[in-house]
This record gives C-alpha cells, structure tokens and sequence, in this order.
C-alpha cells in the first residue's frame, strides 16, 4: 500500500504529544472567539443609499422636473457604481433616491456623489435651495424603542421628559441616531383678532416686522475709562409670554398700541401636527386595568455599524431603570415596544442550541454503529472544528446572526464525515487484527485518506459557487457557502491530524488475558453484506431486471418533476419568518384633517386591542412608527402628513402561540380591511420581510409617452390585481383630487390702492401657514421656541373669512384682500414619479393565501393586460426584467419580490450549473478517467426526487433555501460515489473480480455512507421548525434519504456496466 498525502499527515500527528495541546488550544480560542462576535438578528447589508431633498419655492411638480430633476438624475447617473435613481417631483420640491450597487464601498460612494453633485451647482437654477443629502444604510433601523406613556400627563408633558430621556441615551456609547416620535413641543402663538388689527390701523406685515424689530441683542463692543476696559451690550432678546404682550406694535392718537390690546397670546404647546398613542390587547396583563389608549412618546434608537445589539438594549434599558428615580414619575410608564437586541439573542441562542442539539444527535447515530468509543472520538473532533470556524468568522468580521450560524448547523452533518470514515476505517482494521495497531491505523488512513481529501473538496466546489450570487440578496447568501467551505476545510485538518490520534487512542481492541481469541467474521458472513448481495447481485447479472430497474428510477424522477408544473409544490423566494411584530399603514385620500384619520386609526386599533394575540399597539397618526428593514427601503420614515397614520402591534412572544405572525396578519387582514372600506382608506399590512426589502411584494411600473394615460393604465392593473385570487394590499402611488385655491391678484387695482402684490401674498402665508416668525431667547430649551402669528382657527374656515383680512396700503388705508383678488378652485398638482431617468407609476400588491408567490399573480396577467384598452396605434407590452429601452409605447414592468426571485433563481441556477462543472473538474483530475465522474454524478438527479417529493409531503414552498439544500446535497451524494468507485478500484487492484469488487466495495462502505446520510439528516432535522430554513431542510433530509438507497444501488451498477468490456 503505497502512502498518500493523507498518511504522512497522520503519521506526524498519532503520537505526537503535540496533539493534545493543539486540541485544548483550539477550544479556548474558538469558545473565547464566540463571546466576542457581535450578534444581531439580519446579516450586515452594504447598500449605500441615499435621499437628496431639494427645494424649489413656487415651482409646479412639472417645472420642478425639468429644472431640478432631470438635471441632477444625469448627474447622478454618471457615477460609477450606481444602480437605481428614483425620482419624485412634488410642489416645490423634489427627493431624488439613489441606490447603489451593493456591496460598493459606502463611504466613497458618498463621496462621489458628493462631489459629482457640488460641481454642477453653478448650473441649478435660481431660488432652489443647496441639495440637502441624506444617506441610509441598514443600521438606522432602530433596535430598541422605547414607549413613555401616562395616564395623568399630557402627550405635551411626555414629549419633555422623553427629550431629556433621548439626551440621557444618546450619552450611551454605539448608540448612533434617536428619534423622539410624538408630543407636541412648546410654542408661543400670537393669535391677532382681524377686526382690532383694522381698527389699530395695523396688519399683519407692520406687527410681524416690530415683534421682529424688539427681539435683538448685540454686543456693541467696548470702550476705555481709566486704563480699564468695559464691554458693551446692546437691547434684549423676548423670553417671556410678558415680554411679548407689553410689546408697542404702534400708536394711535398719541397712545401707545400693545400687543395684548389686539391679540391674545397663549405659551404653551402648539398645534398637533400628530397624535402618539398607546394602547393594549387581550394578551398583555396591563388591559384589565388599562382600558383605553394613553397619550405616548416614542424614542427609538439605533446603534452604530458593527455594535452589538444585545449589549447596547441591555445598556439602555439599565440607565433608564436608574432615571427612573430621578426624571421619570412614577406615574409615567416606560414600555419596551421594540428590542431587537433581545430577538437577536434569542435567535442566536435558539441556533447556537440547535448546534448542539446536532452535535450529540450525530454522536449518538455514530455511536450505535461503532460502539461508544468511536461515538467519542467523532463527539471530540466536532467542536474543535466549529471552535475553529468561529475564530475564523471573528477574523472575517463576520456578525453572529441567522445565516453565519445557520451555515453552522447546515454542515454539522457533513463535518462530521472525515472524522467518521477515518475513524470507521481504523475500527475496521483493528478488528481484522491482519497488522500492528500503528501499521494498521496508518494503513487504514491511507486506504481512504486521500479519496476523503477529494470527496470534501467536492463538497466546498458545490457550496462555493454561491458566494456569487449577485444583487440583494447576495450579502445574505455569501456567509452560508464561506462559512460551510471554511468549516469543512477546517473538519478535513482535524480528520488527518486529531482524529487519528484519538482513533489510535480509543478504538485499540485490546486482548483480554486468557480469554479465547474472538474471531472476526470474514466479509461475506457480514449482515450488511448478506442484504447487498441479495439486492445488487441480481441487477449485475441480469441485463432485464438492470435496465428495468435504471428505467424505473427515471420514470420516477420524472413524475416528481410534474409537481412543479401542477403547482403542488409552489416556488417563492423566502417565506416569512416568525417575527413577533407587524405594522398596519394607513392612507386616507389627500385633503383628510388629521383628526378624521384619527378616528380610522382608532377604529382599527380598537379591533387591535380585542385579539388574543396582541399584547400592545402604538398609533401614530400624521407621523411614521420607528421603521422596520421594510420601511428603509420604502422610505416610510419620511410619511406624516394629515392623511397618513401607522399602528405598530407587537405580538405575543412566538413561544406562547401556535399561529406564526404571518398567520395572525393573514387572520386579521380581511377584519381591518372591512373597516377600511367604510372610510375608504387604503390600509397595507406590512410584516417585516425575510429576505431583502423591496417596494412592495408585487409592483407594477407603468412606463410610457403620456403620464395621464400611463395613470390611467396603471388604475387598471390596479383593478386587475384587486380582482385576481390571494393578491391583498392593493395600491398605487397616485395622490387623490385635492381642492386648491387660487388667490390671483389683480396687480392694477393693488397698485392703484398703493399695496404690492408681495405684500398680499407674504400676509396670506403668514395668516395660513403656522409657521414661525422669530424665536423666543430660552437658554435650557432643546429645542427653539417658536414664536408664531396666527389668526384663530375659527376665523380661517371659509374662502370669505379669509379674504377679509385686510392689508395697510401706502397711504395708510385698510383693504381687504377679497378687494384685491379673484378665487379660483383647481385641483392640486400631482407629483410625478421617475426612475432611471424615465417616468413611472407605480402599482403596489401584496399577496395572502394559498399560493404567495407573486409568480403565480404575475404569469397569470398577460391574457388579462391585453384587455386594457389604450388610444389608438399603441400597444402594452410586459417585462420582467430590466426597464423599457423606449418610450414610445407603454409598458407594464413587473418589480418588486418577483424581480429579486428571478435574479436569486437565475444566479442559483448558474451557480449549481459551476458547482457540477467543479465537481466533474476536480473528479478527472483524480481518477484520470473521462467516464468515472458521470458515473458519479448519476447521484444529483436522484437526489430531485427526494427534494420535492419532502416539499410535496410537507407542504412546503420550494424556495431560495431549498435551492441552496439541493446545490450542496450535490457535493454530499457525489462524495459517497468518490468513495465507493475509489474502493471498487482499490479492489481491482488486488485483483478481484470486477462483480466481486462492486459487490464488496458496496457493503464495505455501505456504514460509512449510511452513517454519513443519517448526520446529515439529523443536523437538518434541528432546522425544519424554522420558517425560513425549513426549505433548506427538506432539500437535505428528502434527498439524502432517498439518493444515499439509490446511490448504494445505482452507482456500482452504472460504474459495472460502463467498465465491464475492460475487464472480460
């Protein structure tokens, strides 16, 4: 037997004394590795983004486009690395989004866009305001939000004390941006009464500017006396609700006006712009008490790149246990509604158990083949791989979450491998006793070393090639093929160096005096050889029964693949996870006040706070809820306005409930929509995606040559998807008619009266836009105190109130505006939606139901789309991918979920594609034989109908998962055919008979093998429960239970039939 790489490995190891340190070494690195690893529950996703807001004052949406839109998306399209360049252009301003690819380099992506945009400032038209440019990236997520809520403080009270809780948190280390969301600030409001400013001879502009003209303060500089110097400061800033009523704004008949005179002034809180509540449902303990919603403050906090989650929340939630014996009442609640540091760790606990959980499971399995011992040694070598593989993520900087974990339990089954059939082998030959223990341990390395170096090799060329998939949903792929190749290199180093040496150890047969030397039996008295024989001896020798049973297999194979096409088995890129949260979105129609979206939003919270599942809500209405993943990409952290309201529930914790929170949200959707309907709101229910975040599930971009008609089209697909089965959430991003009217000035009759038309229009702004006009002087305040003039809110609800107010002209009269101007009511404005440079609308679905794919609602629309009717000459075409090259037609491109399912599936395909290709590659470079590896790769179609078969039982979705679960159980069946044909070959050699030899190599490997498959069951068994890996585990179990039978059988055959002329 000649020696191999493998045995001179294992010939330095056996006896060296070495080993035992390296083993003891590599436990404590790897364990101290793992406390060390931040943790988090999504992967980290290098996507750099960015918004840039620039405002246009007085611009229409349309003029706003071709001045401020089109110039800057050029601009941006020029730098490299960009991939997306969305566009909106609303009255007098525009957001422009740009997405770049992921994976380039944040910080000098936001140089270059920087850059590129500060040197084409010179060519922006006047009066647009400096591009104010915002980036994102995944971690202004919030991680924790916290909730203040009281049944005896006002919601004004609550948002005091939260800015100094936000204050006290932002002190923490790693903690990056907070947002204080609800209650209202405070505000000085100077409310005129509009018949005592005609009657003082005032208006608004002349008491605007004296209120401004008192509030200044300067240091005039200094002078000298006596060899001293004194400094000088001049007038003094308004601090008081006092300063402002004795103010003089003017005189009459010799007597001083003051402010008090012709206005009431009221310090305090201002106007809501949005209500914040709190309320609880029938799983929290707080409802019997607490019955009704409270007013609420919420503070959501995010962390910095690359901290730990679980640390910061843990942090956090100390100090403000500490506040709450100095800033906080007792009577002000403080509710957790949001840790994902807490989820995370769960997560990564929950994982790190299944881990384990694994490990002694495939103990187990190895230890009812081969005795305890051989248990031990296979038990031993598996955390020295893993602890290895931690210090090695910890080097790549890798964070300990979902899928780096998970590529750990996934190749718990087949690290084990090289330990057991090195360690199986050694068994073997020492019962044979034929050699010296020394000899035989080195001669049983040897025997099956190097096939072993090749079959794992085989196994990182399947996985590897997924570390390319390209787009979203790589950086969640990438860690599991790394990760599983570097562990498996890794269990390929300990198999050669540490197994043995514990073999060599442990599995010694030792002879107990005296007693009667136990014979082995030979090979053909061996039960397992007894039952192969039976099986696979006739199929050799009988050319009709062969041929039968190979024409079987494939019949089979095809049958299982007609379950895709009957949709019994349905294809979707991820399922949800469990998640213990959802949010409901609300849009009313442009043009609602805030208090009627008020009212919808309490309706559907009160459903809310009557269901089982529900332990608290939180509304916010005419603001956003702290985002989830979704919510960055969709930018719902930008919604408020009086018509928009989100409702943030949280759920039961997923251990006390059966139904998954998919489930719950499919549950309570019809229920909420019912009440949507009544108020003909639009409500979504939005779960927090399991993948990659997109738009929305399904979304239709109608592209075009007339946007009216591009609206018109989109309304009905929008009508198509309200129509077609399990598709829910219907939307588009059109606003609704909203009335607006035109105060146009007749410039000769103002100019006649002596008033400019400036002077109308600054009036109307100042009576109607609550915005402040100067500030008041407090020193402690966080925020500036706005000093506002107003009319009261009774005296500006109808066009005639408001033309009344009257303005001072040059010769010291008082006209009212109504004199002055013609109304007219128009509808608003809509803005207009690009992308890439071209206009868009936008239709938005999401599905629910039997079949969720978007697939499914997608394939099933040509037919459909065709019935859209469209001015004359034109045609609709339908894309799946990429964007129209022109315009002149129009267009309907389906995106959203269904564009990163077709990416993902297309790249797995190329992927598994490269794997075989690796695999053929690696397999005639060692066997130096063309035939031998088709023969090998006979294994990965069969393993098919396992997969789907489990997916068919189970009820599975087949998805991006199970892809993965396929591609690697390629590497994983085709290295039991490496060992079994080596095998055959090592027996040819000695000169046995071809039959015998397959025969023989079959029952001789038949254990390992078979041991091999039940680890990689049982590892995958621990992931069946979770929702997004459950695919992943059907692949491994389904197809390595039926391929490894099959392989046993099929492959020797196969191998028999191609060389028997060789060997007559």
């Amino acid at each position: 037997m000649k020696e191999g790489l493998a045995g001179k490995i294992a010939k330095v190891f056996i006896g060296s004394k070495l080993t035992v340190l390296l083993m003891i070494v590599f436990m404590v690195v790897g364990v101290y590795a793992s406390f060390l690893i931040p943790r988090e529950e999504e992967p980290q996703i290098d996507v750099p983004m960015a918004d840039i807001f620039v405002g246009y004052p007085g611009a229409s949406p349309t003029e706003v486009e071709t001045r401020v839109v089109k110039p800057l998306e050029k601009l941006i399209s020029n730098i490299k690395g960009v991939e997306y360049v969305y566009a909106t252009a609303m009255n007098e301003k525009a957001m422009v989004i740009v997405q770049f690819y992921v994976g380039e380099d944040i910080e000098r992506s936001f140089v270059k866009l920087y850059n590129e945009i500060n040197k084409h400032m010179d060519q922006m038209p006047q009066g647009v305001t400096f591009p104010l440019v915002k980036t994102r990236a995944i971690d202004d997520v919030p991680m924790l939000g916290l909730t203040l809520w009281s049944e005896n403080y006002s919601d004004y009270q609550l948002s005091q004390m939260g800015q100094e809780l936000e204050t006290e948190i932002k002190k923490i280390n790693d903690v990056s941006i907070t947002h204080k969301i609800g209650g209202r600030n405070r505000q000085l409001r100077v409310v005129l009464d509009k018949d005592k400013l005609a009657a003082s001879g005032l208006d608004f502009l002349s008491v605007s500017e004296m209120i401004k003209a008192n509030n200044t303060q300067l240091s005039s500089g200094s002078f000298d006396k006596n060899d001293t110097e004194f400094l000088v400061k001049t007038g003094k800033f308004l601090a008081s609700a006092t300063d402002v009523e004795n103010l003089v704004v003017g005189v009459q008949e010799n007597r001083p006006i003051y402010l008090k005179q012709i206005a009431t002034i009221l310090d305090g809180p201002e106007i809501p712009q949005n209500y914040v509540s709190l309320g609880f449902g029938q799983a929290s303990e707080k409802s019997k008490t607490y019955k009704s919603e409270y007013p609420a403050v919420t503070i959501s906090v995010a962390k910095r790149k690359g901290a730990d989650a679980m640390k910061i929340s843990e942090l956090i939630l100390e100090k403000v246990a500490h506040l709450r014996t100095t800033l906080i009442p007792d009577d002000v609640h403080v509710e957790v509604t949001r840790n994902y540091g807490e989820t995370a760790s769960h997560k990564v606990s929950e994982l790190l158990w299944h881990l384990i959980g694994s490990i002694f499971a495939v103990t187990l399995v190895v230890m009812l083949a081969m005795g305890w011992r051989g248990g031990l040694v296979v038990f031993l070598s598996v955390p020295i791989t893993f602890a290895l593989t931690l210090l090695s993520y910890y080097m790549l900087d890798y964070t300990l979450n979902r899928i780096t974990l998970f590529a750990l339990v996934f190749v718990t089954g087949i690290v084990v491998d090289d330990s057991i059939i090195i360690a199986e082998n050694m068994h073997r030959h020492f019962k044979m006793k034929r050699l010296p223990f020394k000899q035989a341990a080195l001669y049983a390395i040897n025997e099956v070393g190097n096939p072993t170096i090749l079959a794992t090799f085989t196994v990182i060329a399947s996985v590897l090639p997924m570390a390319f998939v390209s787009g979203l949903m790589g950086p969640y792929m990438a860690p599991m093929p790394i990760g599983a190749s570097i562990a498996m290199i890794l269990s390929l180093f300990v198999a050669l160096t540490i197994t043995p040496y514990l073999g060599y150890i442990f599995l010694k047969e030792k002879d107990k005096k005296g007693a009667v030397e136990k014979q082995e039996k030979p090979l053909e008295e061996t039960f397992i050889y007894r039952v192969y024989n039976k099986l696979e001896r006739p199929l050799l020798e009988n050319k009709t029964k062969r041929w039968l049973f190979l024409g079987g297999t494939f019949i089979v194979l095809m049958a299982t693949m007609v379950l895709f096409f009957t949709n019994s088995v349905a294809v979707k890129m991820l399922p949800f996870d469990n998640k213990n949260e959802f949010q409901v979105v609300i849009d009313m129609p442009e043009g609602t006040t805030l208090e009627r979206t008020g009212v919808v939003t309490q309706e559907i919270a009160q459903y809310l706070a009557t269901r089982p599942e529900v332990v608290n809500y939180q509304n916010y209405i005419g603001t956003s809820a702290p985002i989830t993943f979704n919510g960055l990409v969709r930018h719902y952290d930008l919604r408020g306005g009086s018509n928009m309201a989100d409702i943030q529930v949280n759920l039961v914790d997923k251990g006390e409930r059966e139904i998954q929170s998919h489930g719950i949200a499919k549950l309570l959707r019809p229920e909420i929509q019912k009440i949507a309907k009544k108020y003909n709101a639009n409500v979504k229910l939005v779960e927090v995606p399991p993948g990659p975040p997109v738009l929305s599930t399904i979304v239709a971009e109608v592209y075009g040559p007339d946007y009216e008609t591009q609206i018109k089209i989109a309304n009905s697909v929008q009508n198509i998807l309200k129509n077609t089965d399990d598709v829910v959430d219907v939307d588009w991003m059109v606003e609704a008619d909203q009335t607006e009217y035109q105060f146009e000035i007749n410039k000769e009759k103002a100019m006649l009266y002596g008033i400019a038309p400036q002077q109308i229009a600054y009036t109307m702004n100042m009576a109607l836009s609550n915005s402040s006009i100067t500030t008041l002087y407090d020193e402690n305040a966080v925020n500036q105190i706005g000093l506002v003039l107003s009319l009261d809110e009774k005296e500006k609800s109808t066009i005639s109130d408001i033309s009344q107010l009257k303005v001072k002209s040059k010769q010291g009269n008082m006209i009212p505006i109504a004199d002055l101007v013609e109304v007219k009511e128009t509808i608003a404005a809509k803005s207009i939606y690009r992308k890439n440079q071209k206009r868009v609308v936008y239709v938005l679905a999401d599905m629910a139901g039997e079949l969720e794919s978007p697939a499914y609602a997608i394939l099933g629309m040509e037919e459909k789309l065709n019935t859209i009717k469209l001015p004359e000459g034109y045609k609709l075409n339908e894309m799946y991918l990429g964007q129209p090259d022109f315009e002149d037609d129009y267009t309907v491109k389906w995106d959203g979920e269904w564009q990163i399912t077709l990416e993902v599936f297309r790249d797995l395909g190329i992927a598994f594609l490269g794997a075989i290709i690796l695999i053929y590659i690696l397999i005639v470079g060692w066997f130096q034989n063309f035939k031998a590896p088709i023969v090998m790769m006979v294994a990965i179609p069969l393993s098919l109908i396992g997969i789907v078969l489990g997916h068919w039982i189970m009820g599975a979705f087949f998805t991006a998962t199970s892809f993965i679960g396929m591609i690697a159980l390629a590497g994983i069946m085709v290295r039991n055919s490496v060992l079994l044909i080596d095998f055959i070959n090592l027996r040819l050699e000695e000169g046995v008979p071809l039959k015998q030899a397959a025969i023989e190599a079959g029952a001789v490997r038949t254990t390992p093998i078979l041991l091999t498959a039940g680890t990689v069951v049982i590892g995958a068994f621990v992931i069946l429960f979770d929702p997004i890996f459950q695919g992943l585990a059907i692949s491994l179990m389904g197809g390595t239970i039926v391929s490894t039978v099959l392989t046993l059988l099929v492959v020797p055959l196969v191998y028999y039939m191609i060389e028997k002329k060789n060997y007559k």
